[in-house]
């Protein structure tokens, strides 16, 4: 069904972020894990260790967790399960693309779960971290509780053109210029693919600069109404490389599954239950990738919420997401 959101109920546009989210909160414990001969995953873990368990799934691919993912979930109902994957935040080694792939990632997951002794858990994630969610589910459909998903992406080669090339570019056309001017004229024709040609440089400071635009480009168009704290995240070249990087090294190889690979094997999942909150002007994952998963799962409830873009961070996203995480403790 497709649920009436919160914020068609009960608009109110005086809440704060931090009259919707919960307290911020300590990792109680932290770790990592050896996936790998040459990967390793950063974890943490917070809330009530013997509370409902749920792994947070974060977008990109290569944007790491964040402490405001806590937030999202009561800390004395829930143990919070956070990862970095690979490549990104505090996971070794940084920026690295080989051995990361799709696949890799859904086996990181699922070592965590069996490495910290979960029979089974809900799973959380938005944008790159739903894509992720999703094709985890499908994997191992046995293992997962419950999915709560937000802003959907499927990475097919429509969603990809849409953003990167030509789409969203005629609703920010400010902001998109200086992503396509970084590219000369006669690499345009391809923009993902001529930034890749340049996050791969052996050169760094090619490689920064092209890391530091791609990363604002996606930050500008993140929010209903730009947000210059995202903005900054370009600034980061810690952070804009990683990002930048590995989403790009992921878009170039079509996310090493089949077009569609979502949809396609949707009857897998068919059977958990979804909710999936999706912002009705986001730019980044447009709501028909939402309506159409939403379509083929018939256990999801879809909330489209009438006044937000992409970001979790944007109030009316997060006070449906909390609105979710308490239902699964109900």
């Amino acid at each position: 069904m497709v649920g009436r959101s919160v914020a068609e109920t009960m608009l109110d546009t005086t809440a704060t972020l931090e009259d919707v989210l919960y307290p911020p909160i300590d990792a109680y414990e932290a770790g990592t894990l050896q996936v790998t001969d040459l990967h390793t995953i950063a974890w943490e873990k917070t809330g009530n260790s013997e509370g409902i368990p749920v792994v947070v799934i974060h977008g990109g691919p290569g944007g790491g967790g964040q402490p405001a993912y806590r937030q999202y979930f009561d800390p004395e109902q829930f143990h919070i399960i956070q990862f970095d994957q690979r490549g990104c935040g505090k996971s070794t080694p940084h920026a690295e693309l080989r051995d990361n792939t799709t696949q890799a990632m859904v086996a990181d997951i699922e070592a965590l779960r069996v490495s910290f002794g979960i029979e089974e858990w809900h799973v959380f994630g938005g944008s790159w971290g739903s894509t992720l969610s999703l094709i985890y589910a499908q994997t191992y459909p046995e293992r997962v509780i419950s999915l709560v998903l937000r802003g959907i992406f499927m990475c097919r080669k429509s969603e990809l053109k849409w953003f990167y090339q030509d789409g969203a570019s005629h609703i920010f056309p400010d902001a998109f210029e200086p992503y396509r001017e970084h590219i000369p004229e006669e690499e345009r024709s391809d923009l993902i693919q001529a930034y890749y040609t340049r996050l791969t440089s052996e050169d760094g400071e090619v490689r920064r600069a092209a890391a530091k635009e791609w990363t604002r480009w996606e930050m500008a168009t993140s929010r209903l109404f730009p947000d210059p704290s995202y903005l900054e995240k370009a600034d980061d070249l810690d952070f804009a490389v990683a990002f930048a990087r590995i989403e790009c090294h992921y878009f170039i190889n079509a996310i090493f599954v089949e077009e569609a690979h979502i949809l396609n094997h949707a009857s897998i999942i068919e059977h958990i239950p979804t909710v999936i909150v999706q912002g009705r002007y986001d730019v980044v994952c447009p709501a028909r990738s939402a309506w159409e998963l939403h379509k083929v799962l018939p256990n999801s409830r879809l909330i489209m919420v009438p006044d937000a873009g992409h970001s979790m961070g944007e109030v009316s996203i997060a006070r449906e997401l909390v609105s979710a995480t308490n239902a699964l403790c109900e």
